[in-house]
């Protein structure tokens, strides 16, 4: 059987289950249950803590894991034992470095300096890939807090809105260290049964998430005009109507940028322009 960690709790838990439900998998009903066992697909899940994932998946015990690449990063698991194979496009999340106003003025001016945070490994590889030394304190929550008490001279941290480094007096401070999201991750050279057509499905889910079908009814001399605008994942479907001079078109666009398709697209001509959902795919 296929073994997959997912996340047990926390922000990358329920999204992590819906997307394997949105893939065809059977996902746990209760949030007590460490084991779910889907037979049909062969699979077997495990629900960890999130940081430890990568090092289960790392040490060869479990075949996948979901979890997020920040915790991957920290982990300190060798990439040729557990790497990214998918970015799963949902739990998103900014690393700064956050320091008191007018104390640095650059990301550069953080060597030898005290920097406080709860993810050493994403630190440590952000110094050890612009050649600086520091000294990193590991503080397992309310970082922002380190400065004020004398512990760091900056910190490292998830930052969304800032409000809450505002508030200890703190402003972000050059590019960010990371860009996180949740990510599907295994040995890319030593692939489990099974693991790439979970690979596929979930690639289908993520094609289903960001795309969607348009449909509509074009006058023929138009047509070249029209799929110039829906081109399509590799071409749009085209058929005559019975209405002479007029085809039927079909094609997958951005659903970020169908509203405006349809209404290029109706001024341009086209009518009985429809929008579907698409619930899955393979491409």
């Amino acid at each position: 059987m296929l073994r997959i960690a997912i996340p047990n709790k926390g922000t990358l838990s329920a999204p992590a289950s819906q997307m394997l439900r949105d893939a065809g998998y059977r996902q746990r009903t209760d949030p007590k249950d460490l084991l779910c066992r889907d037979e049909a697909n062969n699979v077997e899940f495990f629900y960890l803590r999130p940081k430890d994932i990568a090092t289960y998946v790392g040490s060869g015990d479990l075949d996948l894991g979901i979890t997020g690449r920040d915790l991957l990063v920290d982990s300190g698991v060798p990439e040729t034992e557990a790497a990214e194979l998918l970015d799963l496009e949902f739990g998103g999340a900014t690393f700064r470095w956050a320091a008191p106003a007018g104390s640095l003025t650059n990301a550069d001016e953080i060597g030898g300096r005290r920097i406080a945070t709860a993810y050493p490994g994403v630190v440590a590889k952000y110094l050890a890939e612009h050649d600086l030394k520091a000294d990193v304190v590991r503080l397992d929550g309310a970082v922002e807090n380190a400065v004020r008490l004398g512990v760091a001279d900056l910190i490292a941290d998830v930052v969304e809105t800032g409000a809450t480094l505002r508030q200890a007096g703190l402003v972000t401070l050059g590019e960010p260290i990371m860009r996180s999201s949740a990510i599907l991750i295994g040995r890319e050279e030593q692939a489990a049964a099974g693991a790439a057509q979970l690979l596929r499905r979930l690639q289908g889910v993520l094609v289903a998430r960001n795309f969607v079908m348009l449909a509509y009814d074009v006058r023929a001399d138009l047509l070249e005009q029209a799929t110039g605008l829906t081109p399509g994942i590799e071409s749009p479907t085209v058929s005559p109507l019975h209405r002479e001079g007029w085809v039927a078109v079909q094609a997958m666009v951005q659903r970020s940028d169908a509203h405006r398709i349809m209404d290029e697209l109706y001024d341009l001509g086209a009518r009985a322009i429809l929008v579907t959902a698409i619930a899955n795919c393979r491409l």
